[in-house]
Protein backbone atom coordinates (compact mmCIF):
# COMPACT_ATOMS: atom_id res chain seq x y z
CA UNK A 1 0.00 0.00 0.00
CA UNK A 2 1.73 3.29 -1.04
CA UNK A 3 0.66 6.44 1.58
CA UNK A 4 0.73 9.76 -0.62
CA UNK A 5 2.98 12.42 0.81
CA UNK A 6 0.15 15.06 -0.27
CA UNK A 7 -1.26 14.08 3.40
CA UNK A 8 1.78 14.69 5.72
CA UNK A 9 3.44 17.85 4.09
CA UNK A 10 1.83 20.93 2.71
CA UNK A 11 2.98 24.61 1.64
CA UNK A 12 3.25 27.32 4.67
CA UNK A 13 2.57 29.89 2.27
CA UNK A 14 3.51 33.70 3.38
CA UNK A 15 1.90 37.11 2.50
CA UNK A 16 3.66 40.91 3.22
CA UNK A 17 2.25 40.99 6.46
CA UNK A 18 3.86 38.28 8.22
CA UNK A 19 7.46 38.21 5.31
CA UNK A 20 7.62 41.78 7.05
CA UNK A 21 7.15 40.49 10.73
CA UNK A 22 9.58 37.80 9.94
CA UNK A 23 12.28 40.36 8.46
CA UNK A 24 11.59 42.83 11.74
CA UNK A 25 11.77 39.40 13.84
CA UNK A 26 15.48 38.82 12.48
CA UNK A 27 14.23 35.07 12.11
CA UNK A 28 16.44 35.14 8.71
CA UNK A 29 20.41 34.99 9.12
CA UNK A 30 22.24 38.08 8.41
CA UNK A 31 22.96 38.56 4.68
CA UNK A 32 20.37 36.35 3.76
CA UNK A 33 18.93 36.82 0.01
CA UNK A 34 15.53 35.60 0.20
CA UNK A 35 12.56 37.06 -1.90
CA UNK A 36 9.43 36.69 -1.18
CA UNK A 37 7.61 35.11 -4.54
CA UNK A 38 4.23 34.31 -4.97
CA UNK A 39 3.36 33.76 -1.12
CA UNK A 40 6.44 31.49 -1.12
CA UNK A 41 10.07 32.35 0.22
CA UNK A 42 12.86 31.77 -1.91
CA UNK A 43 16.43 31.54 -1.33
CA UNK A 44 18.57 33.08 -4.15
CA UNK A 45 22.27 32.33 -5.30
CA UNK A 46 25.25 34.14 -4.33
CA UNK A 47 25.76 37.09 -6.32
CA UNK A 48 29.21 36.45 -8.37
CA UNK A 49 31.29 38.92 -9.59
CA UNK A 50 30.22 38.75 -13.50
CA UNK A 51 26.76 39.48 -12.51
CA UNK A 52 27.68 41.97 -9.64
CA UNK A 53 29.85 43.15 -12.64
CA UNK A 54 26.60 43.51 -15.12
CA UNK A 55 24.83 45.49 -12.71
CA UNK A 56 27.49 48.16 -12.07
CA UNK A 57 27.76 48.91 -15.77
CA UNK A 58 24.11 48.82 -16.00
CA UNK A 59 23.60 51.32 -12.86
CA UNK A 60 26.63 53.97 -14.26
CA UNK A 61 25.07 53.83 -17.82
CA UNK A 62 21.20 54.33 -16.67
CA UNK A 63 22.11 56.92 -14.26
CA UNK A 64 23.97 58.99 -16.74
CA UNK A 65 21.16 59.16 -18.94
CA UNK A 66 18.08 59.34 -16.79
CA UNK A 67 19.19 62.50 -15.15
CA UNK A 68 15.65 63.93 -12.95
CA UNK A 69 13.73 61.69 -15.43
CA UNK A 70 13.63 58.61 -12.71
CA UNK A 71 15.51 57.04 -9.73
CA UNK A 72 17.69 54.01 -9.79
CA UNK A 73 17.09 51.56 -7.69
CA UNK A 74 19.89 48.50 -7.11
CA UNK A 75 18.24 45.43 -5.27
CA UNK A 76 15.79 47.13 -3.48
CA UNK A 77 12.21 45.62 -3.15
CA UNK A 78 9.55 46.31 -4.91
CA UNK A 79 5.44 45.16 -3.79
CA UNK A 80 3.64 43.13 -5.97
CA UNK A 81 0.31 42.55 -4.70
CA UNK A 82 0.06 40.97 -1.12
CA UNK A 83 2.22 37.45 -1.22
CA UNK A 84 5.25 38.88 -3.39
CA UNK A 85 8.22 40.89 -3.02
CA UNK A 86 10.86 40.61 -5.08
CA UNK A 87 14.20 42.23 -5.17
CA UNK A 88 15.30 42.99 -9.04
CA UNK A 89 18.64 43.30 -9.84
CA UNK A 90 17.88 47.25 -10.81
CA UNK A 91 15.04 49.31 -11.52
CA UNK A 92 14.07 52.46 -12.89
CA UNK A 93 11.29 54.37 -10.69
CA UNK A 94 9.19 57.35 -11.58
CA UNK A 95 10.34 59.92 -9.11
CA UNK A 96 9.48 60.36 -6.08
CA UNK A 97 10.19 63.16 -3.56
CA UNK A 98 11.10 60.86 -0.36
CA UNK A 99 13.22 58.41 -2.92
CA UNK A 100 10.30 55.80 -1.80
CA UNK A 101 11.52 56.02 2.11
CA UNK A 102 8.10 55.67 3.62
CA UNK A 103 6.83 52.82 1.55
CA UNK A 104 8.49 50.64 -1.56
CA UNK A 105 7.53 51.36 -4.57
CA UNK A 106 5.00 48.95 -6.25
CA UNK A 107 4.18 48.17 -9.49
CA UNK A 108 2.60 51.47 -11.08
CA UNK A 109 5.90 53.10 -9.87
CA UNK A 110 8.32 50.52 -12.04
CA UNK A 111 9.17 52.22 -15.39
CA UNK A 112 11.78 49.54 -16.51
CA UNK A 113 12.53 46.18 -14.30
CA UNK A 114 15.84 44.33 -14.86
CA UNK A 115 17.19 40.86 -13.58
CA UNK A 116 20.66 40.03 -14.57
CA UNK A 117 20.63 35.92 -15.02
CA UNK A 118 23.22 33.53 -15.25
CA UNK A 119 22.26 30.81 -12.40
CA UNK A 120 19.58 31.98 -12.03
CA UNK A 121 18.33 32.17 -16.15
CA UNK A 122 15.45 29.46 -16.17
CA UNK A 123 13.82 31.18 -12.67
CA UNK A 124 13.81 34.61 -14.64
CA UNK A 125 12.66 33.60 -17.70
CA UNK A 126 9.57 31.52 -16.42
CA UNK A 127 8.91 32.46 -12.64
CA UNK A 128 9.79 35.67 -12.62
CA UNK A 129 8.70 36.47 -16.06
CA UNK A 130 5.10 35.27 -15.19
CA UNK A 131 4.91 37.44 -11.62
CA UNK A 132 6.04 40.89 -13.59
CA UNK A 133 4.11 40.28 -16.52
CA UNK A 134 0.68 39.30 -14.01
CA UNK A 135 1.37 42.95 -12.52
CA UNK A 136 2.01 44.94 -15.65
CA UNK A 137 5.45 45.86 -15.50
CA UNK A 138 5.36 47.79 -18.94
CA UNK A 139 9.15 46.61 -19.56
CA UNK A 140 10.92 43.42 -18.21
CA UNK A 141 14.56 43.57 -19.42
CA UNK A 142 16.48 39.90 -18.64
CA UNK A 143 20.41 40.45 -19.33
CA UNK A 144 21.02 36.81 -19.83
CA UNK A 145 24.83 37.01 -19.79
CA UNK A 146 25.15 32.80 -20.15
CA UNK A 147 23.60 33.64 -24.11
CA UNK A 148 25.28 37.12 -24.48
CA UNK A 149 21.91 38.91 -24.93
CA UNK A 150 19.31 41.08 -23.99
CA UNK A 151 15.61 39.95 -23.61
CA UNK A 152 13.37 42.49 -24.11
CA UNK A 153 9.28 41.97 -22.93
CA UNK A 154 7.04 44.66 -23.15
CA UNK A 155 3.13 45.16 -23.41
CA UNK A 156 2.03 42.63 -20.51
CA UNK A 157 -1.53 42.04 -20.92
CA UNK A 158 -3.32 39.11 -18.77
CA UNK A 159 -0.22 37.73 -17.17
CA UNK A 160 1.79 37.61 -20.44
CA UNK A 161 3.95 39.69 -22.28
CA UNK A 162 2.83 40.24 -25.83
CA UNK A 163 6.40 40.95 -27.09
CA UNK A 164 9.44 39.19 -26.87
CA UNK A 165 12.47 40.75 -28.11
CA UNK A 166 16.08 38.98 -28.20
CA UNK A 167 19.22 42.11 -28.92
CA UNK A 168 22.95 41.28 -29.39
CA UNK A 169 26.07 43.24 -29.33
CA UNK A 170 25.21 45.62 -32.33
CA UNK A 171 21.61 46.50 -31.48
CA UNK A 172 20.31 49.17 -30.04
CA UNK A 173 17.26 49.76 -27.81
CA UNK A 174 15.08 52.70 -26.97
CA UNK A 175 13.03 52.51 -23.43
CA UNK A 176 9.51 52.19 -24.12
CA UNK A 177 8.48 54.39 -20.84
CA UNK A 178 11.34 57.05 -21.29
CA UNK A 179 11.65 57.39 -24.97
CA UNK A 180 14.60 59.61 -25.12
CA UNK A 181 17.02 57.32 -24.16
CA UNK A 182 18.51 54.76 -26.69
CA UNK A 183 21.08 52.41 -25.61
CA UNK A 184 23.50 50.57 -27.26
CA UNK A 185 23.23 46.73 -26.28
CA UNK A 186 27.26 46.05 -26.65
CA UNK A 187 27.11 49.21 -23.91
CA UNK A 188 25.64 46.67 -21.19
CA UNK A 189 26.84 43.46 -22.38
Amino acid sequence: MSVSTENFYKKHLTNLAEWKKLGEANIFPPGSRLELINGEIIEMAPIGSNHSGHINRLNQLLARFIANQAIVSVHNPVQLGDLSEPEPDLMLLKPNADFYSSQHPDASHVLLLIEVADSSLKFDQNQKLRLYALHNIPEYWLLNVNDACLEVYSQPHNGLYAEKTTLRSGDEITLSQLSNINIKIADIL
